[in-house]
């Protein structure tokens, strides 16, 4: 799914702002933790790098090759946003590289991690006034 939704939109999502990423546990109950993210609006994916053994990495691994519905909301004074989508998690080094070069012109270059995986957000549906 291409994301076009204007200039606008396309600078909310890409100006240096924090989100929310929620996954679901187990036993139904949502973990929402704080993330960059980038968004690839040409692909239609958003991505979040993180460590593999944080509870978010762990979550959507477990969910396998299928992916497991996510959120990513940000907001800023009255304007949110949020997408959903379907998360994989990839731990090539292609991958990793990409979304690393994606979030250093987002945000800063992240630190050297060789426990880095890559969230990938299929996004699938948009929400917000942004």
């Amino acid at each position: 799914m291409k994301i076009d939704r204007g200039a606008d939109f396309r600078a909310f999502w890409t100006e240096r702002r924090l989100a929310t990423l929620t996954t679901v546990r187990p036993d139904g109950t949502p973990h929402v933790v704080a993330v960059g993210v980038t968004v690839d609006f040409d692909a239609g994916l958003a991505r979040v790098i993180t460590f593999g053994t944080s509870v978010k990495a762990r979550l959507i691994r477990a969910a396998g090759t299928d992916g497991v519905p996510v959120a990513v909301c940000q907001l800023e004074g009255p304007k949110w946003s949020t997408l959903e989508g379907r998360a994989v998690l990839r731990d090539d080094p292609d991958s990793v590289r990409d979304a690393e070069n994606r979030y250093a012109a987002r945000y800063r270059q992240p630190k050297p991690n060789p426990q880095r995986v890559v969230l990938e957000i299929a996004v699938t549906r948009i929400l917000g006034n942004a």
